[in-house]
C-alpha cells in the first residue's frame, strides 16, 4: 500500500483547505511530520484512517460526524476527506464526507445532510476515473479487503503508536494478551474456549438439575404422603439414590390408599347430619324474620303517632303557599321596579356633580340644549387644529436648516484641514511602498543562498560527529573482536577438559544389571568418577552460546564502523574542508538577513492598501466639499418662506385659544363640556320614567294581594314558599303518607301476626349447630380429597421419577466428556502443566514471532546489548504464555521490560512495533505496506541512539518504502529534510510542505 495525495477541508483543526503530496514527501523515503501541540498532527494521520475506514483511531472514535468538522471551517463549506492510494496494484481515490449541519436553502434556520462516500478507481489504459461504489457498506468491505487488515490493525501496523507499545513492554500478560487478540483476530479460539465452557456449564447444569428434579419428586411424594415416607440420605449424584426413592414411594402409596377407604366411610356418615342440621336452620331463621318484622311495624305505628300534629302544622303551610303564588308575579315586578329607580337616581346624582354651578339645577331640557351649543363650538376648531399642527412642523423644520448648516460647517472645515495634508501624507505612504517592495526582492535573493547553506552546515555537523563516531565504533569493534577471540579460546579449553573427563560423565547413568551404552556389559566393578573442576555438557553449550554472541557483536561492530565511514566520507564531500563554526556563522548571518527582509516585505500589502484608501479619502472629501457648498445657497430662500407662514399662523391661533394654552386643550374643554351636559340629561329623563313605573307596580301589587286573601302585600310576600322549601314540604308529607300506608300493611298480614303470637326464636343456637355439623362435613370432604391427592400425586411422581432416572446416565456421560475438554483449553487441567489457555496458546507463538522480528531491529538500535525474548512461565498465580522479557548483553541476565529506561523503552518498542507490523503483515496475506507512519517518543533519546534509529527507520525505506516519523523534537528538522509542517492560528491549522523536489 503505497500513499499519493490527501485533500482536507473542514477537518479537525483544518478550518480551509488544504493538501499533502505524499509522492513528494516520500522521494527522499524519510519525511518528518512536525508542528506544535495542539497544531493537528495527528489529525493528519485521523483523516488518512477515516478516508480508509469511515472512523478515527482508538480513543477518538467516539469523534464521529458532525464532531469532525472544523470549528474554524465557513458556514457554507462541507467536510470532506480525499485519499489517492495503490493497494494490491490498483490507484484507487476514497472520498468521505461526514455528516454535517447546513443553513437551509429556503427560510431560516439549519438541516443536516447524510454522510456520502465514494470510491473512484484510476483506468490506466482509457486515463481517466471510474466510479465503482457510492455505499459506506461496500466501500468498507472493498478496502478491508485489499488491505487485508482491519481498521484496528492498520492503526497498529501503519500508524505504529509508540505510547501503546511503551504500555505493552510494561504490562501483565492479560493485557498483551487484548492487545495480541485485537491484531491476530483470535476470535475463534476464543469462541472455542468459550463453546466448550458454556457446553460444560449446560451439561453441568442437566445433570444437577437431573439430580435435583429427582430429589425435589422425592421431597413432593414425601410431603404427598403426609410424612410417612423415609427419604433415603443421599445426596445427588451418589450410586443407589433413583433405586432408594423408587422404593420409598412404592411404600407410601400402599399407606395412603388405605387412608383413603377410611376418609371414604366418615364423609358418609357427615352428610347426613349438615342435612338435618341445614332443614333446621331455616325453619328457625324463617320464624325469627316474621317476629323481627312485627316488631318493627310497631315501632313505626308509635312514631306516626307521636308526629301528627307538626303533619296537620305542614299541610297548613301548603296551603298558604298554593295561595300566594298567585301575588308572586305582582311581587317580582314592584323589587325590579323599585331596583331600577334608585339605580337612575344615583347616576343622576352624579352627573349633575360633575355640572357647573349654573346648570346644577337645570331639567333634562335645559341640559340638553347646553349640551348642544357646546358640540356646535367644538365643530368650529377643525381649521385651527390643521394650523397649530403646520406651526409644528415650520418649527421642525428650521430647526433641521439650522443642524444641517452646522452640520455643514464642520464637514468644510475637516475637509479643509485634511487636504492640507494631503501631499505630505501621499509621500510618506509611496516611500513605505517602495520600501517593502526592496525587501520583498532582497528576501527572495537571500531565499535562493538559504537552502545550500544549511545543507553545508548540515553536512559539516554530521561530518563533525561522524569523526568522532568512527573512532568510538572503530574502538568499539576491536573490543567486541578482542572478546570474540577471548569467548572462542575458553569455549574450546572448556571443549578440551570435558572430553578429557567425558567417560566419568557416561559413568554417572550407569546402573547395575544395564548395559553399558559403549562396551555393552551388564556389570561396572570400577566407574569412572568426575573429578574437580569437571566441565558437564551444560557448561561447554553455554560457553559455546556466548561466544557465538560475542561473534555476532563482532560482526554488528564491524558492520556498523563500515556504514559510520560511508557516511563520514558523504558529509565530507557535502560539507568541503571549511569549518563548521565559520559555515554557522555564514548562516546565521543569512538566516537574519533574509528575516529582516521577509519583516520589510511583509509590510507591502499594507502599504499598498493605505495609499489607495487614501487617495479614496482625498476624492471623498473634495466632492463633501462641493456639495456642502450647494446646499448653503439653497438654505437661504427656505428660511425666508418659512418664516413668512409661521407669522400668519401664530396670529391665527392667539384668537382661536382664547385662554387655553393650545387648540387641543381648548377642544378637549369643549369635548369634556358636550359630555357631562349629555350624560346628565340622560341621567335626568331615566330618574322621571322609573318613578312612574315604580308607582304603577306598587299599585298593581296591592290590587293582588287582595284578591289572594291577604291583608298585605307583605303578608303575601311572608307566606310565600321558595322551590326549595315546597320541595322539602311535599317531600315530608309524601313520607308520612308512605309510612303509615306501609305500616297499615304489615299489620295486617296473617303470617307476620301468627309468628308474633309464638315464642321468640333462637337462630344462633340453630347456627352454632348447622356450623358443627358444616365443620364436620368439611374436614371429611377434605380429608377425603386429600387422600385421593396423595395417591394420584404418588402415582405421577413416581412415574416421573422413574422416567428421570433412566435418563441421567447418558447426560453424566456427555458432561464428564466436555469438562474435561473445556478445562484442558481453560488451562486449569492438571495436565495443562503451564495452566495455558488455548488462545494464551495460540497468542504465545505470535508473540515469540513478534519478539523474534523485534530483536532484529533492537540489537541494532541497542548497539548488540538488548535481545527481546518470549517466556512462557507462570507469573505468579497468573497463566503462563504471554511473559516478554529483555536480555542484556552487557550483564548476561535476563529482566523485566519494565526495567527498561526511558529512552530504551522508546526504541524497545519502536522495534517492537515495527516487528509486530511485520507479523502481522504476513498474517493478512504478505500485503505490502510502502507507508509506514512513527508516532511521538524521539525526544527521549540521546545523539548516538537517534542515530542508531534513524538508521534502523533509513532502512526501512529498502524496495522504495517510505516512512513518515510524527515529532515535535527539533533535532529531528535538521536530520530529516523531507517535512509536513503543520502550523497552528487563530483561524484554524494550515499544512506547509517541504519535500526534495
Amino acid at each position: 500500500m503505497r500513499l499519493h495525495r490527501l485533500d482536507i477541508t473542514a477537518f479537525g483543526p483544518f478550518g480551509g483547505s488544504q493538501s499533502v503530496d505524499f509522492d513528494d514527501l516520500s522521494a527522499a523515503g524519510l519525511f518528518l511530520l512536525h508542528g506544535p501541540t495542539g497544531a493537528g498532527k495527528t489529525s493528519v494521520l485521523d483523516a488518512v484512517c477515516y478516508a480508509l475506514y469511515g472512523s478515527v483511531p482508538g480513543a477518538r472514535q467516539s469523534g464521529q460526524g458532525m464532531s469532525l468538522r472544523s470549528d474554524h471551517a465557513a458556514v457554507g463549506t462541507r467536510t470532506e476527506v480525499r485519499l489517492e492510494l495503490t493497494v494490491a496494484g490498483r490507484r484507487l481515490e476514497v472520498t468521505r464526507q461526514p455528516p454535517w449541519e447546513r443553513p437551509k436553502l429556503r427560510g431560516r434556520g439549519t438541516t443536516v445532510d447524510k454522510a456520502q462516500s465514494l470510491l473512484r478507481e484510476y483506468d490506466a489504459g482509457a486515463g481517466t476515473w471510474k466510479d465503482l461504489s457510492r455505499s459506506h457498506q461496500e466501500i468498507g468491505e472493498e478496502i478491508t479487503q485489499l488491505l487485508g487488515m482491519s481498521r484496528e490493525q492498520f492503526c497498529q501496523v501503519v500508524l505504529l503508536p509508540q505510547g501503546d507499545f511503551a504500555r505493552f513492554l510494561r504490562a501483565d500478560a492479560e493485557a498483551r494478551g487484548k492487545l495480541l487478540g485485537r491484531l491476530f483476530d483470535t476470535r475463534r479460539f476464543a469462541e472455542v474456549e468459550k463453546y466448550l465452557a458454556e457446553r460444560r456449564r449446560a451439561t453441568e447444569a442437566r445433570v444437577r438439575e437431573g439430580d435435583a428434579a429427582l430429589l425435589a419428586d422425592a421431597h413432593r411424594m414425601q410431603q404427598a404422603a403426609g410424612d410417612t415416607m423415609e427419604l433415603p440420605e443421599l445426596a445427588p449424584g451418589e450410586p443407589g439414590l433413583a433405586d432408594a426413592v423408587l422404593g420409598a414411594a412404592a411404600v407410601a402409596r400402599s399407606t395412603v390408599r388405605e387412608l383413603l377407604a377410611v376418609a371414604d366411610s366418615r364423609l358418609a356418615a357427615a352428610e347426613s347430619v349438615h342435612a338435618a342440621a341445614e332443614r333446621d336452620l331455616a325453619g328457625v331463621r324463617e320464624l325469627d324474620r316474621l317476629q323481627r318484622r312485627f316488631a318493627e311495624a310497631t315501632e313505626r305505628s308509635r312514631r306516626l303517632a307521636e308526629r301528627a300534629d307538626a303533619h296537620r302544622a305542614a299541610q297548613e303551610r301548603m296551603e298558604r303557599g298554593r295561595k300566594a303564588e298567585a301575588v308572586a308575579p305582582a311581587l317580582e315586578l314592584r323589587d325590579a321596579a323599585d331596583a331600577e329607580h334608585r339605580r337612575a337616581a344615583d347616576t343622576e346624582a352624579q352627573a349633575r356633580a360633575l355640572l357647573p354651578q349654573d346648570l346644577a339645577d337645570a331639567g333634562a331640557t335645559g341640559l340638553a340644549a347646553a349640551a348642544r351649543r357646546a358640540a356646535e363650538e367644538l365643530g368650529g376648531l377643525d381649521a385651527a387644529r390643521r394650523a397649530e399642527r403646520r406651526l409644528a412642523e415650520l418649527t421642525e423644520e428650521r430647526a433641521g436648516l439650522d443642524r444641517q448648516e452646522r452640520a455643514d460647517e464642520e464637514a468644510l472645515h475637516e475637509a479643509e484641514a485634511w487636504l492640507a495634508g494631503w501631499e505630505e501624507t501621499r509621500d510618506r505612504l509611496q516611500a513605505r511602498v517602495e520600501d517593502a517592495q526592496e525587501a520583498a526582492t532582497r528576501a527572495e535573493q537571500l531565499a535562493v543562498q538559504r537552502d545550500p547553506a544549511r545543507r553545508r552546515l548540515a553536512a559539516a555537523r554530521e561530518r563533525d560527529r561522524l569523526t568522532h563516531d568512527t573512532e568510538e565504533t572503530a574502538r568499539r569493534a576491536l573490543d567486541a573482536a578482542e572478546r570474540a577471540v577471548e569467548a572462542r579460546a575458553h569455549w574450546l579449553d572448556l571443549k578440551e577438559q570435558r572430553l578429557s573427563g567425558i567417560a566419568a560423565e557416561l559413568a554417572a547413568d550407569l546402573t547395575d544389571g544395564t548395559p553399558c551404552a559403549v562396551c555393552g556389559a551388564t556389570e561396572h566393578p570400577a566407574p569412572a568418577r568426575k573429578i574437580a573442576g569437571h566441565v558437564d555438557r551444560e557448561a561447554e553449550e553455554r560457553a559455546l552460546a556466548r561466544y557465538q554472541e560475542a561473534d555476532e557483536r563482532r560482526a554488528d561492530a564491524e558492520r556498523r564502523l563500515g556504514a559510520v565511514r560511508e557516511a563520514l566520507a558523504a558529509a565530507t564531500a557535502e560539507a568541503g574542508d571549511a569549518p563548521t563554526a565559520r559555515l554557522a556563522e555564514e548562516t546565521e548571518e543569512l538566516e537574519r538577513l533574509y528575516a529582516d527582509a521577509r519583516t520589510a516585505a511583509s509590510g507591502l500589502h499594507a502599504a499598498q492598501e493605505e495609499l489607495r484608501g487614501a487617495e479614496g479619502e482625498r476624492e471623498r472629501r473634495i466632492a463633501a466639499q462641493q456639495q456642502a457648498a450647494v446646499r448653503a445657497a439653497s438654505r437661504v430662500a427656505h428660511r425666508e418662506r418659512l418664516e413668512t407662514e409661521r407669522a400668519a399662523l401664530e396670529e391665527e391661533l392667539v384668537r382661536v385659544r382664547g385662554t387655553a394654552g393650545s387648540v387641543a386643550a381648548r377642544a378637549a374643554q369643549l369635548e369634556r363640556r358636550a359630555a357631562l351636559l349629555t350624560e346628565a340629561a340622560d341621567a335626568a329623563r331615566n330618574a322621571e320614567d322609573t318613578a312612574r313605573r315604580l308607582k304603577d307596580a306598587d299599585a298593581r301589587l296591592a290590587d293582588a294581594a287582595f284578591r289572594a286573601g291577604f291583608d298585605t302585600p307583605s303578608e303575601a310576600a311572608a307566606a310565600l314558599l321558595t322551590d326549595d322549601a315546597h320541595r322539602e314540604l311535599r317531600r315530608r308529607l309524601d313520607a308520612w303518607d308512605a309510612e303509615e300506608a306501609a305500616v297499615r300493611a304489615v299489620l295486617t298480614e296473617a303470617d307476620t301476626a301468627a309468628a308474633a303470637r309464638r315464642p321468640p326464636a333462637d337462630p344462633a343456637a340453630a347456627e352454632r349447630a348447622a356450623a358443627d355439623a358444616d365443620r364436620r362435613l368439611r374436614d371429611a370432604v377434605s380429608a377425603r380429597d386429600a387422600a385421593v391427592r396423595r395417591c394420584a400425586e404418588l402415582d405421577r411422581l413416581s412415574a416421573r421419577a422413574t422416567t428421570a432416572a433412566r435418563g441421567l446416565a447418558p447426560l453424566r456421560e456427555e458432561h464428564d466428556r466436555v469438562a474435561r475438554l473445556a478445562t484442558l483449553t481453560a488451562g486449569t487441567s492438571a495436565v495443562n502443566e503451564r495452566r495455558m489457555r488455548l488462545e494464551s496458546y495460540v497468542l504465545a507463538a505470535r508473540l515469540e514471532q513478534v519478539a523474534a522480528a523485534a530483536t532484529a531491529r533492537l540489537r541494532r538500535m541497542s548497539s548488540g546489548r538488548y535481545t527481546l525474548v518470549h517466556s512462557d512461565d507462570r507469573a505468579g498465580r497468573g497463566r503462563s504464555g504471554l511473559g516478554l522479557h529483555v536480555v542484556d548483553a552487557w550483564t548476561g541476565r535476563e529482566r523485566d521490560t519494565a526495567t527498561l529506561s526511558g529512552g530504551e523503552t522508546f526504541f524497545a518498542s519502536l522495534a517492537l512495533a515495527l516487528g509486530l507490523a511485520d507479523v502481522v503483515t504476513d498474517e493478512a496475506g504478505g500485503v505490502r505496506l510502502d507507508t509506514l507512519f512513527i508516532d511521538e517518543g524521539f525526544g527521549s533519546l540521546d545523539d548516538q541512539t537517534l542515530d542508531e534509529v534513524l538508521d534502523v527507520l533509513d532502512a526501512l525505506r529498502e524496495r522504495d518504502r517510505s516512512v513518515g516519523i510524527v515529532s515535535h523534537v527539533a533535532d529531528l528538522r535538521r536530520r530529516v529534510h523531507a517535512q509536513l509542517e503543520v502550523v497552528k492560528g487563530r483561524t484554524g491549522s494550515v499544512l506547509r510542505q517541504r519535500g526534495t523536489g
